[in-house]
């Protein structure tokens, strides 16, 4: 099995929950390569041999980020009483971009988000559109779609990046049991 994972970070916590579910796909015995790429350098080239994409973003405004959400983001970092830091993998390009000039894919998906742990009804949830965007671009989903939770001071909870290893594992499984070339 070939994955590639897709993620747009702004403060890491996104960037690690990615890194974690590609562990958990590598951890497959029928894993031939795992690839954690951030939204600005995913290329179609990467993803036309991959056997599962997951694609993940934080949650902001209730859903996907907008060049405006992710501007602001980078303000609130710069506050010196923030105690964020702007992932170096955050770039001017967001999913809503790439999904856009993406076209048509054909494969098995996943989608995952970050959000602020509470009700999604509240909090919104950038997966539920992500998710739509996969099916959008001719994907299929495998799961449904994962939301890892960040405190209110945006820090990921203890146990979520153990929980997105283990559901990286399960979608490698799901896929195995599919019957999914390798």
């Amino acid at each position: 099995m070939r994955g590639v994972v897709v993620y747009e970070s702004m403060y890491g916590n996104t960037h690690t929950v990615a890194d974690a579910i590609g562990d958990g796909l590598a951890q497959s015995p029928d894993s031939s390569g795992v690839l954690v790429v951030p939204v600005d350098r995913a290329e179609l080239s990467m993803l036309e041999h991959a056997n599962l994409i997951v694609v993940g973003g934080p949650t902001h405004v209730h859903g996907m980020s907008r060049a405006t959400t992710r501007k602001n983001a980078v303000e609130v970092a710069a506050k010196p009483e923030s105690g964020l830091h702007v992932d170096a993998a955050a770039g001017e390009t967001g999913l809503r971009d790439w999904f856009e000039a993406l076209g048509t894919v054909h494969g098995a998906s996943a989608a995952f988000d970050t959000r602020v742990s509470g009700p999604s009804a509240l909090t919104g949830r950038a997966a539920k559109g992500i998710a739509k965007m996969l099916r959008k671009n001719g994907l299929d989903l495998v799961a449904e779609p994962e939301s890892f939770l960040v405190d209110k001071q945006n820090h990921l909870l203890p146990g979520e990046a153990d929980r997105a290893r283990a559901w990286g594992a399960q979608l490698a499984a799901t896929l195995a049991s599919a019957g999914s070339p390798s």
